[in-house]
């Protein structure tokens, strides 16, 4: 899940490098954080959450074909 996270948010923003994203298992639920530059933050949560929304779709889906419970933390 990290990777897809990480790929995502890397072909979103100007600084890749920047992009950060760390996991934290609690049995059948997994958080994912996602850390990106303070200059791409509006890049990665997008017009009133849109982008930040549409991620948040394919991880859920990603996890539910695990089934596990994916929450997406955009800081």
């Amino acid at each position: 899940m990290k990777e897809l996270v990480e790929t995502i948010a890397k072909s979103l923003v100007d600084h890749p490098e920047d992009v950060r994203v760390t996991e934290h298992d609690e049995g059948r639920s997994l958080t994912v954080r996602l850390s990106v530059h303070a200059d791409d933050m509006g890049k990665v949560i997008g017009k009133q959450g849109r982008i930040a929304k549409a991620i948040r779709s394919v991880v859920y889906a990603a996890g539910a074909n695990r089934n596990r419970r994916i929450n997406l933390e955009i800081g």
